[in-house]
């Protein structure tokens, strides 16, 4: 299993930033898939889940309304548009197989800095 995340930048509050994260090693079409980001100094945190084909998405509370996930099967890719970035953004964001009972192979991460 290989997840490579790409598409962290500096930006400045309010900007934009679309993370893409390309999958290979396992059937990327018929796995429900996640991201999640880490602060530093802080655990963990949940951001969005999609599910295999696509059609279901999830979205912790207060970011649904500026992020959107999606993916594109045929590419192997996953994918988080975020708008609207505010500091408390800034983490490393990482995608993640989403298992029935937790996360599974998380990629390394790409960095996204807010900051003006």
């Amino acid at each position: 299993v290989l997840l490579l995340e790409s598409g962290g930048d500096l930006v400045q509050p309010g900007g934009s930033l679309k993370l893409s994260c390309e999958a290979s090693g396992f059937d990327f079409s018929d796995t429900d898939m996640s991201w999640v980001r880490q602060a530093p100094g802080k655990g963990l945190e949940w951001v969005s889940s999609i599910t295999k084909t696509g059609n279901t998405t999830y979205y912790a509370e207060y970011l649904k309304d500026r992020f959107t996930i999606s993916r594109d099967n045929a590419k192997n890719t996953l994918y988080l548009q975020m708008n609207n970035l505010k500091t408390r953004d800034s983490a490393v964001y990482s995608c993640a197989i989403q298992l029935s009972n937790g996360l599974g192979e998380r990629g390394q991460g790409t960095q996204v800095t807010v900051s003006s």
